[in-house]
């Protein structure tokens, strides 16, 4: 499994450790990456991610997951998010049709 964020597309980046004496070794910088549970309010469906904290704070921020996957691009999600994505945007266009 790969060590990137469903949601943002973070993923693993390298630097060098610098030590005193100043050599150089090469590291990585790995995403803090969680396995959560997060709740579709459009499908009622709870979905499990691997996601970083920083996309949960995101998520949080933005009004939870169908507002984040709305105003996300389809460049940085997954394959999984960008089908879950599709199925919010069609829910939500045919309950606005439903209601008018």
């Amino acid at each position: 499994m790969s060590r990137v964020c469903e949601l943002t597309g973070k993923g693993v980046q390298t630097g060098n450790n610098v030590s005193h004496a100043n050599n150089r070794t090469k590291r990585r910088f790995l995403p803090n990456l969680c396995q959560v549970t997060l709740i579709s309010d459009s499908l009622g469906q709870r979905f499990r991610l691997r996601v970083s904290a920083a996309a949960l704070r995101s998520v949080e921020h933005r009004g939870g997951l169908d507002a984040f996957l709305l105003k996300a691009s389809e460049t940085e999600l997954s394959m999984r998010a960008r089908l879950l994505r599709r199925q919010i945007a069609k829910k939500t266009v045919e309950t606005a049709v439903a209601a008018a």
